[in-house]
């Protein structure tokens, strides 16, 4: 479903970036863990944590505990404020890259769902520009697909024609 509350596209944001490598059954599991963890993706905070509430992190068996990827979570924390104070809210910036609506895919199996698309790719290109950490492509689109600015529900299924 399109997602358009900050704190959530930046906690999808965080949480694709931790699955990098790894099963999203695996983040899945770990979910509440990290919102416990991480101040509930409060990017304020996040963007404060320092070298001692990293060490506490990387101790912390709830979640993937994973050096670059913690100190990915903070510096895109960093990131995502200076978007929001560029554009007036990070869901403003994020939609743009799908000119505000959902891309509506029709795909008939799994096999036709792309990793990765231009918009993904551009997506990409600017949220490394702009200094967010573990945001190729592949992240992005998995992304895209979290937050519903695309749907790849294939056209069989009874969610694909109630989203946007």
């Amino acid at each position: 479903m399109p997602v358009h509350d900050d704190r959530l596209l930046f906690e999808f944001l965080i949480l694709e970036g931790a699955q990098a490598g790894l099963s999203w059954s695996t983040i899945l599991n770990k979910r509440d863990n990290y919102r416990k963890a991480f101040d509930n993706f409060d990017a304020e905070k996040i963007a404060r944590y320092d070298a001692r509430k990293i060490k506490k992190l990387l101790a912390d068996a709830g979640i993937v505990r994973n050096k670059l990827k913690v100190a990915a979570a903070v510096q895109n924390a960093k990131a995502f404020l200076a978007v929001q104070k560029e554009f007036g809210n990070f869901d403003a910036y994020i939609w743009s890259f799908v000119n505000n609506q959902p891309i509506r895919n029709k795909v008939r199996t799994m096999k036709q769902v792309p990793a990765r698309t231009p918009e993904s790719d551009a997506m990409s290109k600017d949220l490394l520009k702009r200094g967010f950490k573990f945001a190729g492509s592949t992240i992005c689109y998995a992304f895209m697909q979290a937050v519903g600015m695309v749907n790849d529900h294939i056209v069989d299924c009874f969610r694909h024609d109630q989203i946007g």
